[in-house]
């Protein structure tokens, strides 16, 4: 039995999973083997749940549709009610046994939104209500937005769900890629239900998802996402790696694309003469060279605690090493058969939380790996030799976070000199 003094003394059964490990994981020890070193699985605490597995958009970078995975095929096309309440009731069953204060729902897709208000209010009422109090359930949709309208809006203000919404800038960037199937802009849409939201249900709105396009003005970018007067900034790297390369990244190469975009946007973000927004990826990256723990899969070496159920009910990994392989994600188990306490004892899971022991070698030689981790495991992976290695984006980190650590330094170094 393996036992973590931090969930409150709750037992995990080493024996309960038989499956065999995909063999492009890091190789890490097996739970018996760290729990003799003290290890302990930790609990889950984000669930993300595939409401609905189309989209009504076709952008050119979807990791779901356009990238080497193809199980959204088989999938139905959206959720059972029956699945949402299993759904839910696994999450309590987590919550119960790990004695948990908090957990977080993320309504994803595909398009959420394309589910019908029916089942979102079903999978969040049915969740809350089997968790029974015991722990708060936080939720929030992401959402393309085209779709977002009054009457969801209100019934999001009724359940206290957050709305978060994608968007690549000024309406030329986010048409180049955010488009219908007829090749159509999204721009209008978007922008009509951010203005909706921000006008009428401004409490909901919980931020801006913003994919890196190399090609635009960085600093032109920020700024018209400002416009919308988002509470938090997400800007995401495309998702790649060493065989399917990021656009703009060669892999190995010294240039750094993304860290020189990104800088200019730090500098603009950080010499600020007041907060105009929290951009997630700086603050985190701050919080991380300050000695804090890393509250993303995409930095630090936290224990990664996101889980993700499928529209047909089928649990898998963080749903963005779907960009990798063929079945990346796939733990083999289900809603209906399976506790997520049996995730945990999985060999991937394994790996994505113990740290600097899944790293590849050159990675636990590095003198930010704390503040780095590795990168998000989906831009770690090679065809032949998996996810042991580097990300792809390895200089672009490595200079971002030097520079950033560089400006904290010198404003901590004015700071103490005034209080000498």
């Amino acid at each position: 039995m393996l036992t973590s003094g931090v969930d409150q003394g709750v037992a995990v059964n080493l024996g309960s999973v038989q499956r065999d490990d995909h063999t492009e994981w890091p190789k890490v020890p097996g739970p018996a083997v760290l729990a003799a070193q003290g290890w302990a699985p930790t609990p889950f605490r984000e669930f993300v749940v595939k409401v609905n597995s189309r989209c009504d958009l076709s952008c050119a970078y979807c990791y779901v549709y356009e990238m080497a995975d193809r199980s959204w095929q088989e999938q139905p096309i959206r959720m059972s009610a029956a699945t949402a309440t299993r759904t839910g009731e696994r999450i309590a069953e987590h919550v119960r046994g790990h004695g948990l204060q908090s957990v977080e729902l993320i309504l994803h897709g595909g398009e959420p939104l394309l589910a019908g208000p029916a089942l979102l209010s079903h999978i969040v009422t049915a969740t809350r209500a089997a968790v029974n109090g015991r722990a708060r359930v936080g939720a929030r949709i992401q959402t393309n937005g085209i779709r977002l309208d009054a009457g969801y809006l209100r019934m999001f203000d009724e359940l206290d769900i957050a709305v978060a919404i994608s968007l690549d800038g000024d309406r030329k960037a986010h048409d180049r890629h955010r488009k219908y199937a007829n090749g159509r802009g999204s721009y209008d849409a978007v922008a009509k239900s951010l203005g909706l939201l921000r006008g009428s249900f401004p409490h909901l709105f919980s931020g801006l998802l913003c994919t890196i396009d190399v090609r635009d003005d960085p600093v032109a970018i920020y700024e018209a996402l400002l416009e919308h007067r988002p509470p938090r900034i997400d800007f995401l790297l495309p998702l790649g790696n060493w065989s399917y390369p990021p656009p703009g990244r060669i892999p190995g190469a010294a240039e750094t694309p993304y860290a020189d975009w990104l800088i200019a946007v730090f500098d603009r973000w950080y010499g600020a003469p007041r907060k105009e927004t929290e951009v997630r990826l700086f603050s985190e990256i701050i919080h991380l060279l300050l000695g804090g723990r890393s509250n993303s899969e995409s930095l630090g070496l936290s224990p990664v605690t996101v889980l993700v159920i499928d529209a047909d009910g089928t649990i898998e990994l963080s749903d963005t090493v779907r960009s990798s392989a063929p079945g990346a994600p796939s733990t083999g188990l289900h809603v209906t058969r399976n506790a997520f306490d049996e995730v945990l004892l999985l060999t991937e899971t394994v790996a994505r939380q113990v740290g600097e022991s899944a790293l590849a070698p050159g990675c636990r030689s590095c003198k930010v790996k704390a503040v780095c981790g590795g990168g998000q495991f989906a831009h770690r992976y090679r065809a032949g030799s998996g996810f042991a290695n580097p990300s792809v984006y390895c200089p672009d980190l490595l200079k971002l976070i030097r520079h950033i650590r560089k400006a904290v330094a010198a404003d901590l170094g004015t700071q103490l000199e005034r209080l000498g």
